[in-house]
């Protein structure tokens, strides 16, 4: 990179030396700024590379912040939502038959989880193994929660008649995504850490049936008896599930009737 960066700037030199005492055109100063500029970003990179700088950890704090920042931001975005529903349930009251498309939008918003439910059903906490477990030879990814578990727990209580579902106290919907990101899960663009409690409204005995019956839960039942994971399972005859305050985002779905 040095004897690339003399060369560059003797080859700037000499262009200026063979314009003599002449005036300079705007064109060539324009050129001589440039090449000033380009040599000087040069060095820059030179200097980075020598110092031989390791961006991983900023890359990571990047993404911790970014995580949060986008946490906060979606939050303001639901209490926003929440405010403004309330305004539309209001003005809808005082319309004329105002009370009908209450009642009608009452209902569609428990068909689409934007109504607060509550009921009987179960509660399953999935947890990563205590800090000291560290068996020979035996990866950490083994020991934690990934975000397939929960979409098992999810999907065998959905099987098994789930009417109304939350995790960590958020609503679930068709839109619903779960992600990893690092040591935490990501629901609705809110980070969370373990333990993750998953509560379902419905017929607890169904519910329980379909998680005895799921492969992708009896496998991760395998790592809790190996490795000490978290798994427990509770029957709750009131439990309650907030209305799901974000947007829904279906775009290209049509009614049909």
């Amino acid at each position: 990179m040095g004897n690339s960066l003399a060369r560059f700037t003797a080859h700037a030199s000499r262009a200026s030396s063979r314009a003599g005492g002449r005036p300079r055109s705007l064109r060539g100063r324009l050129v001589t700024v440039s090449v000033c500029l380009l040599a000087g970003f040069m060095i820059t990179v030179s200097a980075l590379n020598a110092r031989g700088t390791d961006l991983r950890s900023d890359r990571t704090a990047s993404m911790r912040e970014l995580v949060a920042a986008q946490a906060g931001r979606n939050e303001e975005l639901r209490q926003s939502a929440d405010e403004l529903r309330a305004e539309v349930e209001d003005l809808t009251a005082r319309m004329d038959g105002g009370k009908d498309l209450t009642d009608a939008l009452r209902l569609a918003g428990l068909e689409a989880s934007t109504e607060p439910v509550a009921g009987p059903g179960v509660r399953v906490t999935l947890d990563d193994a205590p800090l000291e477990v560290k068996p020979a030879g035996v990866d950490d990814d083994a020991l934690v929660v990934h975000q397939q578990d929960i979409q098992a727990v999810v999907n065998a209580l959905w099987a098994g008649g789930a009417e109304a579902m939350t995790i960590q106290g958020q609503r679930v919907v068709a839109t619903t995504g779960i992600k990893c990101v690092g040591n935490s899960v990501v629901l609705h663009g809110v980070p969370y850490a373990p333990p993750y409690v998953i509560e379902a409204i419905g017929d607890a005995d169904s519910m329980e049936r379909s998680l005895d019956d799921s492969d992708a839960v009896r496998i991760y039942q395998q790592y809790v008896v190996a490795y000490g994971l978290g798994y427990s399972f509770e029957v709750d005859e009131s439990l309650e599930a907030p209305a799901f305050s974000g947007a829904i985002g279906v775009r290209q779905a049509q009614r049909t009737r």
